[in-house]
């Protein structure tokens, strides 16, 4: 099965920048990201923010929490989570609650 993603390049930088949701083996880097920033575990789902193939921030679908690397800059990529967020609970891609849609 084929992850759906997001990637964006940023011009200035030359960066890339893939939005995904974690899957199950990358627990252990969204762990990382909260040790790192001194904050709880993300409850699931995770939507989490690749920068050039390492997991930057991740931000939790069930209750809007956000963790990133406080040694990389992230600002923008929690602000892109984030916004993809939104852009799937308006769709009604995702509940509110953070829940995917049960199918028909």
């Amino acid at each position: 099965m084929t992850r759906p993603t997001l990637t964006l390049i940023t011009p200035a930088e030359a960066e890339t920048v893939t939005l995904r949701l974690a899957e199950d083996d990358e627990a252990p880097e969204v762990r990382r990201l909260a040790q790192l920033d001194s904050a709880r575990d993300l409850k699931e789902p995770v939507l989490l923010a690749v920068v050039n193939g390492d997991p930057v921030a991740a931000l939790s679908l069930h209750d809007g929490r956000s963790v990133a690397d406080p040694f990389v800059r992230t600002s923008e990529a929690v602000d892109l989570l984030r916004l993809r967020a939104k852009r799937l609970t308006e769709t009604g891609a995702l509940s509110p609650s953070g829940t995917w849609p049960r199918a028909a």
